[in-house]
Formats: structure tokens, C-alpha cells, sequence
């Protein structure tokens, strides 16, 4: 008779001081690390100056290199869920500039005295199942005994120079689409906080975007980013920026998943949250929006959708982009 191997089990969000993208260094902060230490070649499409959210190479033969790499503490504290997360989250960057997934190898930081290495096991389980829907390779990695628990991958991609999406790409006139309703950072920091779980977050955060991606090109768009730990509001300030461009959000057009208002109520709003609302606000005018309202549009997110400039069909259209006025955005 076969006996089942049981899985050690550890509250895995209980061992990072921040979970998923809500952990990311502060925007603002960012840039200025990062400001002039990007490009130097004329054959970079895409990663320069805008943070675009992956790289792009042009290599010839009417081809280009993708190239991300993403990774986080856990946001679940299901070991086989957070791998399955991550997993979709780091992909999602290829699916944001129009590239197709082909390879990754694994970024692993596990602290080997104090978490079972069975769990790191599931957490390599999930990022590979997650990868194998995408058909991207899993070839590897790197480990390093850390403190805290932290995974993600490094993928490579591939794409058509011609047809990729693009932050600058935006213009007058171009509706907003979002792919995926808003709500994953302030569920997963009541998660955190209760032990409490939410399934449809999961799912949301594991479903791939290669499917809006694909729409969004056949359409024609040149425009798009991933929302993840910037908040809708932060990578549309982005977008809208790099393209030189204003961009109106009807908030009550913006979906969001069930029970992100009540975990605003109830004060789980992630840190990375309230940063992110702090930079985007200088830059935004808010039209009798409340705050817990500002909040959810701001939210990090983690494996959050598409928002692309131009209409895919099924998906919610919550804005517009016009020609650049005072503010960068207008909510209204």
C-alpha cells in the first residue's frame, strides 16, 4: 500500500515583512535610483527611460528578445499557490509589451534553517505548472539562503518588432481597457493579517494574460502595461506620461473583485498601497472621488490585468486617453 507523503505546512506570509508587488520599492524612490542607467544601445525597443515592463532587443530577421525577471515574498500562505502566482505575474511582464514566453529559470531565496525545503519544492511546483500553461520552459535557476522567502522567475521571450505594445504608444482618443477587476492587494493584506482566503483572488492572480495580450494586438493596439504593484493609477500615470497624453478614468466603470471594498473598510490597505496613492496624487484630478476609493485605484497589485489603450472585446472600458491637460490623470 502507498502511503501519501505529507507536505509540512507554514504560514508562509508570516515570514516577509510585505507580501506580492506590494513589497516593491516606492515609485518615486525608484525612478530616481534608476533614472540614466537604462539603454545605450540602439537596438533596445523597449526598456529605457519610461520602465516599460520588459525589455525588448531587436536581433534581426524581423524578430526581437524579451527579457524580464520578477519576484516577491509570498502573497498566499499556500507554498504550491504562491509559486503558481508569482509565476503568472512574472510572464505577465512578456504579455504587457506583445512578446511570447519561451524560457525561464527560477530566482529562489529560501531561509533553509527556519522553513522546510519540502515547501520550497511546492513553490518550484507551482511555478513550473503555471509555466507549462504558458508552454515556457523551465530551465533552472538560482538559490540563495535568505532570510526571508522570495521567488519569482527570469523569463525570455520573443516577439515581432512590428507589432509590440508599448508605453509611449498611446494617443488622443484611444479608450482604456482593463482585463482583470482591481482588489488583489487588499485582499491578500487581509489574507495576511486573518489567515483568511480568498479562491477567486487566486484564480484572478494565476489566470494568464496571453489571451488579452493576443486580442489586444490583433486589434491593432500599440499601447498597453500590466497593473501590478504600481495600482491602476500608477501604471496609467506611466503610460499617460510616456505618451504625452491625459488619461480620463470613470470610476465607476473600474471592476473590482469581491470583498475589496469591504477590506478597505475594515483598514487592510497594504502600505504599497498608500505610497503608491501619494505619488499619483500631485499628478491627479479627482472628481468627488472618495478616499476609499482613491485607495482601491491606487491598490498594488499582484498578477493584476492588461490595460490597454484600444478595446478588447469582453473586457470593461474605463476611460479614455485625450490631449495632455493640467493633471496626467483625471479621475472622475
Amino acid at each position: 500500500m502507498r502511503v501519501a507523503r505529507l507536505i509540512p505546512t507554514a504560514r508562509l506570509t508570516q515570514y516577509a515583512r510585505g507580501g506580492g508587488c506590494a513589497c516593491k520599492i516606492p515609485p518615486g524612490l525608484l525612478e530616481r535610483v534608476v533614472t540614466g542607467l537604462t539603454g545605450g544601445d540602439d537596438a533596445l525597443l523597449v526598456g529605457g527611460p519610461d520602465g516599460d515592463d520588459a525589455a525588448v532587443l531587436r536581433i534581426g530577421g524581423g524578430r526581437a528578445v524579451v527579457s524580464t525577471a520578477d519576484f516577491f515574498t509570498p502573497v498566499v500562505d499556500d507554498a504550491y499557490d504562491w509559486g503558481r502566482v508569482t509565476a503568472a505575474n512574472a510572464l505577465s511582464d512578456v504579455y504587457a509589451v506583445g512578446g511570447e514566453p519561451l524560457m525561464a529559470v527560477n530566482l529562489l531565496g529560501w531561509p533553509v534553517d527556519t522553513l522546510p525545503v519540502e515547501l520550497a519544492r511546492e513553490v518550484l511546483r507551482g511555478g513550473r505548472d503555471v509555466a507549462a500553461l504558458a508552454g515556457c520552459a523551465i530551465a533552472g535557476g538560482h538559490s540563495i539562503d535568505d532570510p526571508e522567502p522570495k521567488y519569482g522567475l527570469a523569463v525570455t521571450g520573443i516577439a515581432d518588432p512590428d507589432r509590440l505594445l508599448t508605453l509611449d504608444a498611446g494617443r488622443p482618443g484611444m479608450p482604456l481597457t482593463l482585463t482583470k477587476p482591481l482588489g488583489t492587494g487588499v485582499l491578500l493584506a487581509r489574507h495576511r493579517a486573518t489567515g483568511e482566503v480568498f479562491p477567486h483572488a487566486v484564480e484572478t492572480m494565476t489566470r494568464l494574460n496571453a489571451e488579452a495580450a493576443l486580442a489586444a494586438i490583433e486589434r491593432g493596439a500599440a499601447c498597453a502595461t500590466d497593473v501590478t504593484g504600481f495600482g491602476l493609477l500608477g501604471h496609467l500615470y506611466k503610460l499617460a506620461r510616456a505618451s504625452g497624453v491625459t488619461a480620463v478614468v470613470d470610476a465607476s466603470a473600474v471592476p473590482y473583485l469581491d470583498g475589496a471594498r469591504a477590506a478597505v473598510r475594515d483598514g487592510f490597505v497594504p502600505g504599497g498601497t498608500r505610497r503608491n496613492l501619494a505619488w499619483v496624487s500631485p499628478h491627479t484630478g479627482f472628481r468627488r472621488i472618495a478616499e476609499e476609493e482613491r485607495l482601491l485605484l491606487a491598490d498594488a497589485q499582484t498578477s493584476g490585468g492588461l490595460l490597454v489603450a484600444g478595446e478588447i472585446p469582453g473586457a470593461p472600458v474605463i476611460g479614455e486617453l485625450v490631449p495632455r491637460a493640467r493633471h496626467t490623470l483625471i479621475v472622475r
